[in-house]
C-alpha cells in the first residue's frame, strides 16, 4: 500500500500541480491548506482539503497522525506569519520556543525549524521535485532565442552575486546587465525586484543599445532543497519582458519551472531566452 502524502499548501500553483501529479499516479494524498492560501478554490472533485491555522500547528500534527499520513511536502508561498496570541492552543504554545527564535533569523532558519517539527512528529519531509520530478528541467536553452556572449557573461556575474547574497540568507535572484547589477532579490520577492528594474533600475544600463540583461535565479548555498526550492513560471517571463531583459537563467537542478510548456511558449512569443544553466 502507498504511503499517504500530505501536501502542506501555501499560495500559488505548485500545490495544485503536486495534487494533480499524485492523483494521476493513483497515490493517496490529502491537502492541508494554510489558512488564507486559497487552495480550496482550485481543488478538484475527490480531493481531501483540510484547512489549518499556523496558531494551531499542533492540531495539524494530530490530524495528520489520525489520517495515517507518513510523508509531507511543503509547497507554495507563505508570507512571514504574524501570529495572533489569542488563537494559539496550549499544545502549539509548547512549540513556540522553537519557532519564534527562528522567525527572526531569516527564511532558511525558519524553514529548518519547520522541517524539524515535522520530523520530530515522525513524518518524512520530501521536496516537491521528489513528488513531481518533471518540475526540474534538463540543462540547456529551452527556447528558440539563444543567449549571446554578453548574456552569458551577465549570467556568470549574476550567479556569483546570488551565491554571495544567498550565503547571507538574503535572496535567490539578481538582475545583471552589461556586467552591472541592477537589482537583487530581497524579502519582497522576484516580482517586486523585476518591477523595480522595469520602473527605475533599467535606466541605469550604460549603453541603451547594448545587452539588455538577464534575470538569474538559483537556490541559496547550503539551502535545504526540500522546502522553498525556487520556481519560475509564465508570470516570471511576463515580468522579465516588462523589465526589458533579454532572458531568464536558472540553475539546473535547483529551480523548478511551473507550467513549463506555457512558460516556454510565452518566452518564445516575447523573444526571450530561457536557459537552464549547469552550476
Amino acid at each position: 500500500m502507498n504511503d499517504l502524502t500530505a501536501i502542506i499548501a501555501g499560495r500559488g500553483v505548485l500545490p495544485v500541480h503536486l495534487a494533480r501529479t499524485l492523483a494521476s499516479q493513483g497515490a493517496p494524498f490529502l491537502v492541508a491548506e494554510i489558512e488564507g492560501a486559497g487552495f480550496a478554490a482550485s481543488a478538484e472533485p475527490g480531493w481531501t482539503v483540510e484547512p489549518f491555522a499556523l496558531e494551531r500547528l499542533a492540531l495539524l500534527f494530530d490530524m495528520l497522525h489520525d489520517r495515517g499520513v507518513t510523508r509531507v511536502v511543503l509547497a507554495g508561498g507563505l508570507t512571514r506569519p504574524r501570529l495572533e496570541p489569542e488563537r494559539i492552543d496550549p499544545k502549539t504554545a509548547q512549540l513556540l520556543p522553537r519557532i519564534l527564535p527562528a522567525l527572526g533569523q531569516g527564511d532558511d532558519a525558519t524553514l529548518r525549524a519547520v522541517i524539524a517539527l515535522f520530523e520530530d512528529e515522525g513524518l518524512t519531509v520530501v521536496g516537491a521535485d521528489v513528488v513531481a520530478p518533471d518540475l526540474l528541467p534538463a540543462p540547456g536553452v529551452q527556447t528558440y532565442v539563444q543567449p549571446s556572449q554578453a548574456d552569458m557573461g551577465d549570467a556568470d556575474r549574476a550567479a556569483r552575486i546570488v551565491a554571495t547574497l544567498g550565503a547571507a540568507d538574503v535572496g535567490q535572484g539578481a538582475v545583471v546587465a552589461q556586467g552591472l547589477c541592477l537589482a537583487v532579490e530581497t524579502l519582497p520577492g522576484t516580482d517586486a525586484m523585476l518591477d523595480w528594474v522595469a520602473q527605475v533600475a533599467g535606466a541605469c544600463r550604460p549603453d541603451p543599445n547594448g545587452a539588455r540583461g538577464v534575470f538569474y535565479k538559483a537556490p541559496k548555498p547550503g539551502q535545504d532543497r526540500r522546502v522553498d526550492l525556487p520556481a519560475i513560471g509564465p508570470a516570471t517571463v511576463e515580468a522579465a519582458h516588462r523589465a526589458g531583459l533579454a532572458g531568464i537563467v536558472i540553475e539546473a537542478g535547483g529551480v523548478m519551472i511551473l507550467d513549463a510548456e506555457a512558460t516556454r511558449a510565452r518566452a518564445d512569443a516575447l523573444d526571450l531566452f530561457l536557459w537552464v544553466r549547469s552550476p
